[in-house]
């Protein structure tokens, strides 16, 4: 038996609150993966950590015992296990941990149905597990059916339709407050997939002037360059948010980037002029006391399943069809465990 274990948390069992506080960055990624190869008792180990979910997927050569995979998401996050956190978690062993990975590559199980990004930030997971040497057989094969099996379901259905994604939904929300975003002048904080897929959306609804910051210029300056936005430090934020209507943020940053007295201070300036928050960071990078200002609409990743309407419509008349490919890949890729070991049976 292979004894793939799974344990994690998502957008369906816990608000953002709870999620930022399980956020794995890219070097807590790599410690937890290094303490992972140090236990004996796993073979191989994954992990996701996005805006809508933490999990970690282990191939282990004991009975699975998803109790190793908490506890040490526990210690690296320095939190206490407690009954209150606990109700946040869901574990699933073999064909019902394949399924669920399965499910999470093919959209179903994200916030967006149908969401593209979670394919790529799959393959990177797989990538940097690669990198650490902790992808041995079963799960390179896995890796394998789960990436076809994500790009079958978006090739034979509809399950991507309209090409809605967090980004997008983030923009709708945007301009869902202010009824167009004509002429309206946007700030996004971060110069990553996210941010980039933002301006992309932003530049077909006629906005004015688009702004990117970023901690370190020179990657607001690549992705300015690519779109026809403007760069701008870091260090100008108080110069250049009383200009702007919308700031979309998603960067990596551990703490808020904006808090409540600057948009306070920058709001005195603005006669009554509206300005819309969303932050699709996790963990969250600005203060949500922002909310209390008047004229301040502020939204996290949490909210952004209220503008999806008549294409997830259409997306969900495709859930059948992409369960169906789910299943039939879950037996696929069990029956080539089986063939692989009883060859290897043969050979000895």
């Amino acid at each position: 038996m292979s004894n793939i274990v799974m344990v994690g948390l998502n957008h369906r069992t816990s608000s953002i609150e709870v999620r930022e506080k399980f956020y794995f960055s890219s070097e807590e990624k790599e410690i937890l993966l290094s303490e992972l190869k140090n236990d004996p008792k796993v073979v191989e180990a994954f992990i996701l950590s996005t805006c809508n979910r933490t999990e970690i997927y282990a191939s282990m050569i004991t009975p699975p015992d998803t109790g190793i995979l908490i506890d040490k998401i526990f210690r690296i996050k320095k939190t206490e296990f407690t009954k209150d956190f606990k109700q946040h978690f869901y574990s699933y062993i073999e064909e019902e941990a394949v399924r669920h990975l399965l499910r999470v590559v093919t959209g179903l199980d994200s916030l967006v149905l149908g969401e593209k990004q979670i394919m790529a930030q799959i393959k990177e997971a797989f990538n940097l597990s690669t990198q650490k040497a902790m992808m041995d057989r079963t799960f390179n094969i896995l890796a394998n059916f789960v990436l076809q099996t994500g790009r079958k379901a978006r090739r034979e259905t509809q399950i991507d339709y309209g090409g809605v994604s967090v980004s997008g939904a983030a923009v709708a929300m945007a301009q869902n407050v202010l009824g167009s975003l004509d002429n309206k002048t946007v700030l996004i904080l971060g110069s990553g997939k996210m941010s980039s897929l933002a301006v992309t959306h932003l530049k077909t609804k006629g906005v004015g002037r688009i702004f990117v910051m970023n901690r370190t210029l020179s990657k607001a300056e690549e992705l300015a360059k690519a779109s026809g936005a403007t760069a701008v430090p870091f260090w100008d934020i108080k110069r250049v948010l009383p200009e702007i209507d919308v700031c979309i943020c998603s960067t990596g940053c551990p703490h808020y980037l904006v808090d409540k007295d600057l948009v306070e201070n920058i709001m005195s300036q603005r006669l009554a002029r509206q300005m819309v928050f969303v932050d699709i960071s996790v963990p969250r990078n600005i203060n949500p006391e922002v909310s209390q200002i008047q004229d301040v609409f502020l939204f996290t990743v949490d909210d952004l399943d209220r503008v999806v309407t008549d294409n997830i419509n259409k997306r969900l008349l495709c859930i059948g069809a992409v369960e169906r490919i789910v299943e039939d890949k879950v037996g696929e890729f069990y029956r080539s465990l089986n063939h692989i070991s009883q060859f290897q049976l043969l050979r000895v």
